[in-house]
């Protein structure tokens, strides 16, 4: 009986052991728990930092966001001007090359027509001064001169022509500054003032360029 006893008060003793040992370890689960949910609830809280201190420095990134954002926007806006200006210069370059090279064109033979003039002139005057009245059948050589400078002088007026050099003759036309050079003025009867009445010498134009104005006298 008295070792039904003992054994009887063993087995109670163990059984209050581990009730003892099961209740601890669901104190410390609810403890666990209990801590989760207030991490949970407040992580600034669970960290140590201050709510207030936590919203503060999330206020300064996204200033500090902005701030970067609006830099560059504006180096952006910054870099496009300077893109279309390169393009607006570019584009002007361009024609201006583009505007020099056909005047190269059109006005590279300037420096050698300018020399041709003098050649004309002297044909010019070759003509002028020979005596109509001995060009004839009977004086063939000089006839023949006559005829073949004519002939060389039409055909450098037709070179001329071609390249776009053409004389500027402008008897009892209106004195144009542009394009004629006034020697003397003379009071002519029934001429209006400013009416060229002499042409000592012919201008000539390449295409709408003046190479040399033409030497005049003009009514007054």
């Amino acid at each position: 009986m008295a070792l039904i006893s003992l054994r009887s008060v063993l087995k109670c003793g163990q059984s209050i052991s581990e009730s003892l040992i099961f209740n601890s370890r669901s104190i410390t689960l609810s403890n666990i728990k209990f801590n989760t949910a207030e991490e949970s609830k407040n992580p600034g809280e669970a960290s140590g930092v201050p709510p207030g201190s936590m919203s503060t420095k999330s206020s300064e990134d996204v200033e500090k966001l902005n701030k970067q954002i609006s830099e560059l926007a504006e180096k952006n806006s910054e870099l496009l001007d300077k893109y279309k200006r390169s393009l607006a210069d570019g584009e002007n370059l361009r024609q201006r090359l583009t505007k020099q090279i056909a005047e190269a064109k059109i006005y590279g033979i300037q420096g050698f027509c300018k020399d041709l003039l003098d050649v004309a002139d002297v044909l010019n005057k070759a003509t002028e001064t020979v005596p109509k009245d001995e060009i004839t059948d009977s004086n063939p050589h000089l006839k023949g001169l006559y005829e073949g400078l004519i002939m060389t002088e039409a055909q450098l007026k037709n070179v001329f022509k071609r390249h776009g050099l053409e004389p500027v003759n402008p008897l009892n036309e209106k004195f144009n500054p542009n394009f004629h050079e006034a020697l003397f003025q003379q009071a002519i009867e029934g001429k209006e003032p400013g009416t060229v009445v002499v042409v000592s010498k012919i201008g000539y134009k390449l295409h709408d360029r003046v190479l040399r104005p033409a030497l005049v006298g003009v009514s007054k």
